[in-house]
């Protein structure tokens, strides 16, 4: 492990290391090598390899970088008024979209560029190294397509949400009519995914099949937003277009359950934004007991669940869900990896992996649990380099 250039990198005095391997391994007083940005060995730090860096963890506990898979970072504007509504007993429904469309509309590139790098960076600050966000608050075609193009300068993959809502004063057929014509054709070549809200008040199953049969055949990977506020066709739909995640999933069948444990789609829980709406959250163990993969997300956005925590989603996967830590985290890590098909590269400690990693300023990662809330993150790691 030796450079010229200042490339190598060994973390030593890792009290835990939590991998996310495929044996699970946790291991004790461990040490990570990094080559280049990607991880290079694994080991016990008493045999760890020379470096150009040596970082010593002090005996923290060390784990992947969150892969937050569900995100909607470009807005503008403040929805406190409707949420301090809901807490007070109104309903949660789909129109609140329509007050974030008009204030991110109004606000220029520059103030939405400054707005996303800041939750990006929050995220990263919180332990989440890989970022997922989505379009959807423009809802036309020259919005869609700067959203997309801001998104795609900040986040690691963009996925293409014009089918969010149908905006106020459109007439349905005709906006669907744009979004699967020239809408997509136009934001396409920044996004990597598409993705539709299959739900009452948004999109039903028939406008859902086209939007995602459309953006299939421009070339794009599919998502689906199904299930969160009562039973419906999302969970079905994802599954029968293979779709690589289907997210929210609070009301869930049997049969949906069972679709879900015999495809490779990805069920992911939106913890924060089942407690901010009070919806029943989502039903993980049963998922994960059916033989599902399942990833947990923080669905940040300003409407329902206006966070980018990651470790409170943890946490409350942990104490709400009955999640155990290992699912949890392997679901914020792994979980999202899958959910975004980028497991071969990123959400867990591998060698040949990037090193994207967060150290925890606590000597276990059970901490995340056990200390609900508290800001545990100490460092940061993307691509092999620590954040100042």
């Amino acid at each position: 492990m030796t450079s010229t250039n200042h490339s190598s990198t060994v973390i030593t005095g890792i009290g835990e290391l939590t991998t996310v391997d495929p044996d699970h391994r946790v291991l004790q007083d461990a040490a990570v090598a990094i080559e280049d940005g990607r991880i290079a060995w694994i080991g016990p730090t008493r045999r760890a390899p020379a470096a150009d860096v040596r970082w010593d963890a002090g005996g923290r506990a060390v784990l992947p970088g969150w892969v937050d898979s569900h995100t909607h970072l470009v807005f503008a504007g403040d929805r406190g008024a409707e949420f301090e509504a809901r807490m007070a007993g109104e309903s949660y429904s789909a129109g609140g979209i329509g007050v974030t469309m008009a204030a991110t509309r109004a606000a220029d590139d520059a103030e939405l560029a400054r707005l996303l790098a800041a939750r990006v960076a929050e995220a990263r600050a919180g332990g989440t190294t890989f970022l997922e966000t989505k379009t959807g608050y423009g809802l036309s075609v020259d919005e869609e397509v700067r959203h997309a193009r801001l998104a795609s300068e900040a986040a690691d993959v963009v996925t293409f949400l014009g089918a969010h809502l149908v905006p106020p004063g459109a007439e349905a057929d005709e906006y669907l009519d744009q979004v699967c014509g020239p809408m997509l054709q136009a934001v396409k070549d920044h996004v990597q995914w598409a993705d539709v809200f299959c739900e009452r008040g948004a999109f039903d199953e028939d406008a859902s099949r086209r939007v995602l049969l459309a953006c299939r055949e421009a070339g794009l990977g599919l998502r689906v937003h199904g299930n969160q506020l009562g039973p419906g066709p999302g969970v079905r739909l994802a599954v029968e277009l293979g779709a690589a995640s289907v997210d929210h999933v609070n009301h869930l069948e049997d049969a949906d359950v069972e679709a879900l444990a015999g495809s490779s789609t990805v069920a992911t829980c939106l913890p924060a934004c089942d407690l901010s709406t009070r919806q029943p959250l989502a039903p993980g163990r049963r998922l994960l007991d059916a033989g599902a993969e399942i990833a947990l997300a923080s669905n940040c956005n300003p409407g329902t669940s206006y966070t980018t925590a990651m470790g409170f989603c943890v946490a409350t996967a942990v104490l709400q869900m009955k999640l155990s830590l290992h699912e949890a985290v392997r679901a914020a890590t792994m979980g999202g990896a899958q959910a975004l098909r980028v497991a071969e590269e990123v959400g867990s400690v591998e060698l040949g992996k990037r090193a994207d990693l967060q150290v925890l300023d606590a000597p276990a990662a059970i901490h995340l649990a056990y200390r609900p809330g508290m800001p545990l993150t100490h460092t940061v790691f993307k691509d092999g380099r620590p954040d100042a």
